[in-house]
C-alpha cells in the first residue's frame, strides 16, 4: 500500500512540475506547431526511441543476474572509498540544519530527479529539430549502461550502511520511500551515482539550450544542484560518487553528440533550421 502510495504521489508531483515548467517556458506557436508536425518529429526520433526502450527492458530483465553476479565477484569497494573521502557525509549532515531541510532535499530526491528525467524530453519533443531529443535519449542510455556495468562488477555502500555516524535521513523519517527506492536498485548500487549523472545530464541539455529555453536552463540548474547535493545529505552517497556521476554525464553527453553527427551525417540530412520548419508550419 505505501508503495503504491508514493508511486502515485509521484507521479503526481511530476506532472505538476511538468505543466508548471511547460507554462513558463513554452508559447502558443510551439505547442500548435507541435501538434501539426508531431508526426514527423515521431518519425524522426523513432530509432532512438526504439533504441532506449529496448535498452531498458533489457536492464529490468537482467536485475537479477547483475545482482548475482556481483555477489559473486564480491568485489567491495565500499572501505576503500572510505579511506579516500573519510566523515564528508557525516560533517555534512552535522553542519546542515534540520528538520525544514530535511523535508525539502528528500522532496527534491524523490520528486525532482523523476522531473528532470520527464521535463526535458518532452520540452525537446516541442522544438521543430528534434537535435536534442536524441542525444538526450542516448545520453540517458549511456549513464544506465555504464552506471550497470559499475553496479555489477562493483559492491558499494552507501554512506548511511557503512558509518554508523551517518543516518539514512530520509528512509529514517519517510521509510515507505525505501519501498520504492528497493523496487528499482540495490542498497550496493552506488558508485557511480545516477541520481547525479543524469540530474547532470539534464543540466548540461538545459545550458545548451538555453537559447530557446532560457527559464529551462534556471529552473533545471536549481533542481539538478538540489538533487546532487540531497544524495550526500541524505546518506545515499559519498562524494566519490557524485564526482564519478558527473565524469559520466559529461562524458556521456560528449558521446551522445558525437554519435547523433555520425548518424545523421551518414544519413545524408542535415538537422532542420528550427525558423523554416516553423514557417512551413503555419503556412
Amino acid at each position: 500500500m505505501a508503495l503504491g502510495f508514493v508511486v502515485l504521489l509521484t507521479v503526481l508531483v511530476v506532472c505538476i512540475g511538468l505543466l508548471g515548467t511547460c507554462a513558463i517556458c513554452l508559447d502558443r506557436t510551439a505547442l500548435k506547431r507541435t501538434a501539426t508536425d508531431y508526426d514527423r518529429r515521431l518519425t524522426d526520433i523513432s530509432p532512438y526511441l526504439g533504441v532506449a526502450g529496448l535498452f531498458f527492458l533489457a536492464k529490468r530483465a537482467t536485475h537479477g543476474h547483475s545482482l548475482r553476479i556481483s555477489r559473486a565477484l564480491d568485489w567491495d569497494l565500499t572501505a576503500e572509498i572510505y579511506a579516500l573521502e573519510g566523515k564528508f557525509v557525516a560533517v555534512l549532515q552535522d553542519v546542515v540544519p534540520r528538520p525544514v531541510t530535511l523535508e525539502f532535499f528528500s522532496a527534491m530526491y524523490m520528486f525532482g530527479f523523476p522531473f528532470l528525467l520527464v521535463t526535458g524530453p518532452i520540452l525537446y519533443f516541442l522544438l521543430p529539430s528534434q537535435r536534442y531529443l536524441k542525444e538526450l535519449l542516448l545520453a540517458y542510455v549511456f549513464n544506465y549502461l555504464i552506471g550497470s556495468l559499475c553496479y555489477t562488477l562493483f559492491i558499494v555502500y552507501g554512506p548511511r550502511n557503512h558509518l554508523s555516524s551517518v543516518d539514512g535521513l530520509m528512509y529514517s523519517f519517510y521509510p515507505q520511500t525505501q519501498e520504492v527506492t528497493a523496487a528499482v536498485s540495490a542498497n550496493t548500487n552506488v558508485f557511480p551515482s545516477l541520481h547525479t549523472s543524469l540530474a547532470v545530464v539534464v543540466m548540461l541539455f538545459a545550458w545548451r539550450s538555453r537559447e530557446e529555453y532560457p527559464r529551462w536552463f534556471q529552473i533545471a540548474s536549481f533542481v539538478t544542484v538540489c538533487v546532487v547535493f540531497s544524495t550526500m545529505y541524505l546518506g545515499i552517497h559519498w562524494l566519490i560518487d557524485v564526482i564519478a556521476g558527473i565524469i559520466l554525464a559529461v562524458g556521456s553527453v560528449i558521446a551522445a553528440e558525437r554519435i547523433v553527427t555520425r548518424a545523421e551525417g551518414a544519413a545524408g540530412s542535415i538537422p532542420p533550421d528550427e525558423d523554416a520548419i516553423a514557417s512551413d508550419a503555419s503556412d
